[in-house]
């Protein structure tokens, strides 16, 4: 596996002077499905090597408009102000589309009170307000246990922050601070399964694999769909709210022009689709990845959001978005 772990790079051996290499870099969320992309591409492709980091969505946009990778990963949108900086050092880009997730809120299996939440009962959890106050189990509902709330949530510049915050307490970024973060997904996982009194968000991706070592709470948005589990078919079905998302995979104009950067892109959205379903995360629809395609190929640079993320808001209706920079 070739794989860049939190920036170092890990199993990569000297490169010659023939090699090419594609630097990507950005969220922990999206990294299983490149990571898979990548290793597939790179045994298709010899000499090629390919270099998949995790330094937060937030963290590989900073890379990113600074020109030091190809690709990055994003768990959310660009923002305006990434996109501020990207404009300042020339860097423009694609946005394209890479496939489904269903954020999950999980316990420790230990927790024989819950099975559903709410996101009210969330929201009184996680809002700024609740820090130094919602401490125990019975401050967010009289009849929880009278023990320790340990919650365990991405860090500040993971996309998975920004997208959760914005989806439970209503504005990206709005979370109170006493809290154990990571933008290591697998740091969270830990926690979660260890600690009896936890509560965290993770990724469908980092759920699965783990989930006879913690237990996925059910989710009630209150619009009448009652209490739903987080599962692919359920974000097919558009029951999953509001934490479903897309995730996306930005690529520099500039490195674009590359041979092996083209090929890589042409490859992930033809390719992507069965290797994303491999590493439990959910494909989009054929259409997505076709008009994605056609976005790359037709010169169509920017972001369908206009640096203002939207939830819930179909992968398809987003591409059929003129693109701005």
């Amino acid at each position: 596996m070739l794989a860049a772990i939190g920036g170092m790079i890990a199993n990569a051996g000297p490169v010659s002077a023939q090699d090419k290499r594609i630097a990507i870099d950005g969220s922990s969320t999206v990294f299983p499905a490149m990571e898979a992309i990548a290793e597939e591409y790179q045994k298709a492709n010899k000499g090629i090597k390919v270099t998949v980091g995790i330094s937060g969505t937030g963290g590989g946009f900073k890379k990113f408009c600074r020109a030091e990778t190809d690709i990055s990963n994003g768990s959310r949108p660009i923002l305006k102000a990434e996109m501020e900086e990207c404009k300042k050092a020339g860097v423009e880009f694609y946005e394209l589309p890479l496939a489904f997730d269903a954020l999950t809120v999980a316990v420790s299996p230990k927790n024989t009170t819950l099975e559903c939440i709410t996101v009210a009962q969330l929201k009184k959890m996680w809002e700024p307000a609740a820090q130094g106050k919602v401490t125990k189990w019975k401050d967010v509902e009289e009849k929880w246990p009278d023990q320790p709330l340990k919650l365990y949530g991405a860090g500040a510049d993971s996309g998975t922050f920004d997208y959760f915050t914005e989806a439970i307490v209503g504005k990206a970024k709005a979370s109170r601070g006493d809290y154990t973060a990571s933008e290591d997904d697998n740091v969270l996982v830990q926690g979660i399964e260890n600690d009896p009194n936890s509560l965290g968000y993770i990724p469908y991706a980092y759920y699965e694999p783990h989930q006879k070592k913690m237990k996925a709470l059910g989710v009630d948005w209150g619009k009448g769909a009652g209490c739903v589990k987080p599962s692919l078919e359920a974000v097919i079905a558009g029951k999953y709210n509001p934490l479903a998302r897309p995730l996306f995979f930005y690529v520099s104009k500039k490195s674009a022009e590359k041979p092996e950067v083209k090929n890589f892109v042409d490859f992930a959205l033809t390719k992507g689709p069965d290797l994303v379903r491999e590493v439990k995360y959910l494909p989009l629809p054929d259409a997505a990845y076709k008009m994605g395609l056609e976005r790359f190929k037709t010169g169509k640079l920017g972001t369908g959001f206009g640096g203002v993320p939207e939830v819930g808001l179909p992968v398809e209706e987003i591409l059929k978005k003129t693109p701005v920079l």
